[in-house]
């Protein structure tokens, strides 16, 4: 099943590309979290990226049976992630950054997909390698999710705390008011 696969590493590069090209429009920061987590959180997505998608010897027993069935819904969760993710972060716009910060003349956004989730971009991202790793079928790529996964849990202990901080009841309130990262889920 090459297509899928194919289809799998464009999309992951087209995100990847505009993510990039998207952060250079970030207005700056007046907080940040310390390069020392940042480079934690870089190191795990990092390690998760490469198990997700390159086969690792040892690794390569299948978790998932190699259906069409699988391997295509793999690859419509990662299409559907994919566009959730770029909604959400055109939505925040400026007060996007790939740090925990607080940016100059921030505000709480609360529209768009924030309106149900607190942090769609983290599910998109999630939503992607959990897609991958559908594609993949391996071991290798479940663990990839499994990295990928503990490092956004780890983000977002560490941001929510950060938000309380800036916003205080403001923030208490949306968190009471939206689930964390799938609705009616969690």
């Amino acid at each position: 099943m090459k297509i899928p696969w194919l289809a799998c590493y464009a999309e992951w590069a087209c995100f990847i590309l505009y993510w990039n090209a998207a952060a250079k429009n970030s207005s700056a920061a007046k907080v940040s979290e310390s390069r020392k987590s940042r480079r934690v959180h870089e190191l795990l997505l990092n390690a998760g990226f490469l198990l997700v998608l390159v086969p690792v010897w040892g690794l390569r027993q299948r978790f998932l049976p190699d259906t069409s069935f699988v391997v295509w819904t793999g690859l419509v969760l990662q299409t559907a992630s994919g566009a959730l993710g770029v909604w959400a972060r055109r939505h925040l716009g400026r007060h996007w950054s790939g740090e925990i910060t607080i940016k100059v003349d921030h505000r709480l956004i609360r529209s768009g997909p924030y309106r149900l989730v607190r942090h769609p971009i983290y599910t998109a991202w999630l939503g992607m390698f959990a897609g991958t790793a559908l594609v993949s079928g391996q071991t290798h790529a479940l663990l990839g999710f499994a990295m990928a996964a503990f490092a956004y849990w780890r983000k977002i202990r560490l941001e929510e705390a950060n938000l309380k901080k800036a916003f205080g009841p403001e923030y208490d309130a949306y968190r009471g008011e939206t689930w964390a990262l799938v609705p009616w889920l969690m």
